[in-house]
């Protein structure tokens, strides 16, 4: 099968260039720019798509049997422009779904996010829950849902939306725009700087859920024919931590990595009955619907993270 994952030199599309291209898939990363084909996939194909172009979009999706739609403008940029993220998270998925209908691509994802329902996310989530959050972010990214769902109803396409949670994990490579994410940013300071800050308490629940595990699931959406009754489907771990549970999870795997444990600082915690306490269930009901398991291995995702950037951003320090 050949797929081609828009985003492809990002955080999510490099790790999923690599995991297919290991399982047997042929791979194509779709970039704004041309690249050659990376050393850390050199048997990928790379296909330089200009999205103002639907001759350069129907030619990225000539001979493709799925494509990952993985690009998007991120959260920062979506407050700065929410033009422009209507324009790519909108806009833009219309123009890659145009094309891949054109070339009778057999299905289509769009990589969404848990945020569209809330901001902050708190409560509980099933694929039943109403999108509820006005920022940027999240009705850019409900324009392009809305245009999948809608070619999906009319039997244009076989695809679905996947909303994913908090993810984290090792990129593909070092330039990738990722070191934002909470986890990724403490193991790069871990590096840098042999410790880490947070600039909350670190109260606040998230669903973490590792880059492994949102690659396994796309992959099984591929190989299987059986999809989710719901075309919309969270992809999360379906099980809450506290920032602060996810620094300490650092910490302890850091002296069993690099051999050392990391101070930690953080302000002063909040008095009890102000401390976050709202509760945050993620369920993933679609994925369990069809076979689905999320395996969790945050510890060894963990490792590799702070591997690679002990690699990467190691500060002599005395």
């Amino acid at each position: 099968m050949r797929v081609l994952i828009t985003g492809g030199f990002g955080f999510i599309g490099g790790r999923l260039g690599q995991f297919l291209s290991e399982a047997g898939y042929e791979v194509v990363l779709g970039s704004r720019k041309a690249y050659e084909p990376p050393v850390w996939l050199s048997q990928a194909r790379v296909a330089k798509i200009d999205w103002a172009s639907d001759k350069s979009l129907a030619n990225a999706c000539e001979g493709i049997d799925a494509v990952i739609h993985a690009a998007g403008v991120n959260t920062q940029d979506c407050a700065k422009n929410p033009t422009k993220a209507l324009a790519f998270n909108g806009l833009a998925t219309a123009r890659i779904l145009d094309a891949s209908i054109e070339k009778k691509v057999k299905h289509f994802s769009y990589l969404s996010t848990a945020h569209v329902y809330a901001s902050p996310l708190t409560g509980i989530f099933t694929e039943e829950s109403c999108p509820d959050n006005l920022h940027p972010y999240a009705t850019s990214h409900l324009a392009g849902e809305n245009v999948l769902l809608r070619a999906i109803e009319k039997n244009k396409i076989e695809g679905s939306v996947l909303r994913l949670s908090n993810a984290f994990g090792a990129p593909a490579h070092r330039e990738v725009n990722c070191w934002m994410l909470l986890a990724n940013d403490l193991c790069r300071q871990v590096a840098e700087n042999k410790e880490m800050v947070l600039k909350s308490s670190g109260g606040q629940k998230r669903d973490f859920i590792t880059i492994t595990d949102i690659c396994r699931a796309i992959e099984f959406q591929l190989k299987n024919t059986v999809l989710s009754s719901s075309s919309i489907i969270n992809l999360g771990s379906g099980q809450s931590s506290s920032v602060m549970q996810m620094a300490n999870l650092i910490q302890q795997r850091c002296k069993i990595v690099l051999g050392f444990e990391p101070d930690l600082t953080y302000p002063d915690p909040l008095p009890m009955h102000l401390e976050a306490t709202e509760v945050l269930e993620y369920r993933h009901d679609c994925l369990s619907e069809i076979g689905f398991s999320i395996k969790n291995d945050n510890k060894l995702e963990i490792d590799t993270l702070l591997n690679n950037c002990n690699t990467w951003f190691k500060a002599n320090l005395v």
